[in-house]
């Protein structure tokens, strides 16, 4: 599995700021991310907790273990 960061910055009625994600290189749809963070008041911030977090799932996904996707483990509700 190939993982990747992905940064953006946002616009939103309350404001500017940056979200990152952890998604599946191969998964072309940004809607279902295994990890992410939003909120960054700065694209380093995010940045910086992405890539901190990035070992741990490429750890886990590299001994074989089942990744979850946000939606699966009930972080967010849709």
């Amino acid at each position: 599995m190939n993982l990747r960061v992905r940064v953006v910055r946002c616009a939103c009625a309350g404001g500017r700021y940056w979200y990152a994600d952890i998604d599946d290189a191969e998964d072309p749809q940004p809607d279902d991310p295994y990890w992410f963070v939003d909120g960054c008041q700065t694209q380093a911030e995010a940045l910086e907790l992405a890539c901190a977090r990035l070992p741990e799932l490429s750890a886990e996904a590299y001994r074989g273990g089942s990744l979850k996707r946000v939606q699966e483990a009930n972080l967010v509700s849709v």
